[in-house]
């Protein structure tokens, strides 16, 4: 053996012959070499894709109000660069509820192109200007509305500090009242009492609503709300205030979130905002209210505009990502299914179905959800306010959380490409992530959702009476029973899909009430029995969300007569309902449904997420949102990313 190796030369050559023959051996039976592919070219989905419904009359549904006026901003800027406004304060003009609404539509559409450019303008007009014209009376509105709305002045709302947040009655800012001069004396007692987080603070303000401890004779009132000024006209910061940016965040940096000390900054009387409490020149507390509980509530209840612009703008950006990540996948392909087949839609395979499509459902029904919140804001009265809060906490915790989830989704379904930024969906989830967190933070949103329902069954079962508001008037009825055995169109019915979202509130609210009782039958008091109930008050929170969403979709879908539009809309709306009952372990935890339900509900999900896939351009095209406003991979992606688009 060793007298017949190879040399050096012979090695080379013999290595060559036999990796020749891994690539090419004519003497094999082997299929012909691959032939190289035709360049992809990118094919506009709608050349392939059908509607059979009226985009825009989905639209009009979708929208609810003020489309004309939407696509008016919305061609303001697609036809400049940066507005180019002629007129000053043009936004904001008019009372009453349209002029509320109108204001909401621009809200929403000016969030669609730039989410801290909305949240600047919304703390200007709906936070600062909002207070003045709730919580201020006549003379704080001849002094400050009309400056509000053409930007003589830019406000702010200082309320969140350093060391208190969602607790509210906890902040630690003083405002003392000196009698012998007729001013407050506003003070940061402390470094955890520094205002923190205030949106346009650390750049733009010049005056701000204080929210501090009232101090009258050495006796604490409360949080009351005052205006002060914090920079002149020059921009200068005002003396015995002290402002400092909040530092880089992970999102939303277009917003100057800023810190303020004020260092006994004294401010007249009549700057205190007095709807709710007076002080008198000789320093009495006046209010109608007399119980403290009761009158921090009514000086609360304006400030849910927070919570409602919120929720709304969160679905409008789960809208835009949808948008992109549908319209990809229905112009992206890949892997075949058969030898030498095309290569798949990426929307046609069940799985990726699977992952957009119950996200869209979910989203129409929150846009019927915010339409209705909307409603219920703008046409607000002293009796209203209570559901007002409710339905506010629970649709800014559940619309966040849902437009999170749906970033994330879509941000992984378009691959490499939803990493890019200039594809909008990842950098979507660092501008909306502190939504979670601001105007309240979720959890605690939710919390205050299941103690109004348990004092609202407490109340009903003490004084025997029937259930009144917050749509708990299902719980008068006799419990719904749910059939043993569910068919496609037992599913698909909205009966059943009212009783079991109606069966798993009553069952969930009962269960929480026994709860927090047997904890205080132990010993605790109603407070910590309450915390100590939190995994039922979570389920119930989430129940109770559930359901009212799911009414509003009821509801706009019984505004329309029979064909094409409705049955989409019903198709989605049982999307909507067993995804959440497929999601959502409460139901199987508590008997609500089997095993064997279960699997159906499993089972009709893919079905309908086959019958939804015809509709899914369609769908998104009911948005109403430009092409401008998307992204490159939602259109021609091949032509987006070729080398004459480098060069340009």
């Amino acid at each position: 053996m060793a007298s017949s190796a190879p040399n050096s030369a012979d090695r080379v050559t013999f290595r060559t012959q036999v990796l020749a023959r891994h690539l090419h051996d004519p003497d094999r039976n082997q299929p012909p070499p691959l032939e190289p592919s035709p360049c992809l070219n990118y094919s506009p989905p709608e050349l392939s894709e059908k509607s059979d419904f009226d985009i825009r009359e989905m639209r009009m549904l979708m929208d609810g109000h003020h489309v004309a006026d939407r696509d008016w901003l919305f061609g303001l800027m697609t036809q400049s660069n940066l507005f180019c406004p002629r007129e000053r304060g043009g936004m904001a003009h008019g009372e009453g509820p349209e002029a509320e609404l109108r204001k909401l539509a621009f809200q929403e559409v000016i969030g669609i192109f730039d989410h801290a450019l909305a949240i600047k303008l919304g703390v200007h007009f709906f936070l600062w200007g909002g207070a003045i014209q709730f919580f201020g009376t006549r003379h704080h509105h001849e002094k400050w509305l009309r400056d509000t709305e053409n930007y003589v002045v830019k406000g702010c709302f200082a309320m969140t500090e350093l060391g208190h947040g969602s607790n509210v009655r906890g902040i630690e800012t003083v405002a003392t009242y000196d009698s012998s001069t007729g001013e407050f004396v506003i003070n940061t007692p402390c470094e955890s009492a520094q205002k923190y987080w205030i949106g346009g603070a650390a750049n733009h303000a010049t005056h701000t609503i204080v929210f501090s401890q009232l101090n009258i004779h050495g006796n604490n009132q409360g949080v009351h709300a005052f205006i002060a000024q914090i920079r002149d006209a020059n921009g200068n910061v005002c003396p015995n205030i002290r402002v400092a940016d909040c530092g880089h965040k992970i999102g939303l940096n277009g917003v100057d979130n800023g810190r303020i000390w004020f260092d006994n900054v004294r401010i007249p009387r009549e700057n205190l905002l007095n709807s709710v409490a007076d002080v008198s020149p000789d320093g009495q507390y006046l209010s109608a209210i007399k119980n403290p509980d009761q009158r921090f509530a009514a000086f609360m209840a304006p400030l849910t505009s927070g919570r409602v612009t919120i929720a709304v703008s969160a679905i409008y950006t789960s809208k835009v990502s949808l948008a992109i990540a549908l319209r990809y996948s229905l112009s992206r392909r890949a892997f075949a299914v058969t030898p030498n087949g095309p290569e798949v839609l990426l929307l046609d395979y069940p799985s990726h179905q699977r992952r957009l499509l119950p996200l869209l459902a979910k989203t129409y029904a929150m846009s019927f959800a915010g339409n209705y919140l909307k409603m219920i804001y703008v046409r607000r009265t002293p009796e209203s306010n209570k559901t007002l809060h409710v339905v506010s906490s629970a649709f800014k915790a559940t619309l966040t959380w849902h437009n999170m989830h749906t970033l994330q989704e879509c941000r992984e379904a378009c691959g490499g490409q939803g990493f890019k930024t200039e594809n909008r969906v990842g950098p979507l989830k660092g501008e909306y992530d502190v939504q979670s967190t601001f105007e309240g933070d979720n959890n605690v949103l939710m919390q205050q959702v299941s103690k109004a329902l348990l004092a609202e069954y407490i109340a009903a079962k003490k004084k025997n009476r029937p259930f009144r508001g917050l749509g708990l008037e299902h719980m008068n009825k006799s419990c719904p029973v749910i059939p043993s055995r569910l068919t496609s169109s037992t599913l698909r019915s909205i009966q059943f899909q009212t009783d079991i979202f109606c069966l798993r509130e009553r069952d969930l609210l009962s269960r929480f009430a026994a709860e927090v009782s047997q904890h205080q039958a132990r010993g605790q008091n109603k407070e910590y029995a309450f915390i100590l109930s939190y995994q039922l008050a979570e389920d119930l929170g989430k129940a109770f969300s559930e359901r009212a969403i799911f009414q509003t979709f009821v509801d706009a879908e019984a505004t329309l007569s029979s064909g094409s539009l409705k049955n989409v809309l019903g198709l989605l709306r049982s999307m909507y309902a067993l995804i959440s009952l497929e999601e959502d372990a409460s139901f199987l935890r508590y008997g609500y449904l089997s095993p064997d339900h279960a699997a159906a509900v499993r089972k009709e999900v893919a079905t309908l997420c086959s019958e939804l896939r015809p509709h899914a351009l369609f769908l998104v095209s009911s948005f109403g949102i430009p092409d401008a406003f998307l992204a490159p991979i939602a259109y021609n992606w091949i032509e987006a990313n070729s080398w004459s688009s480098v060069q340009h």
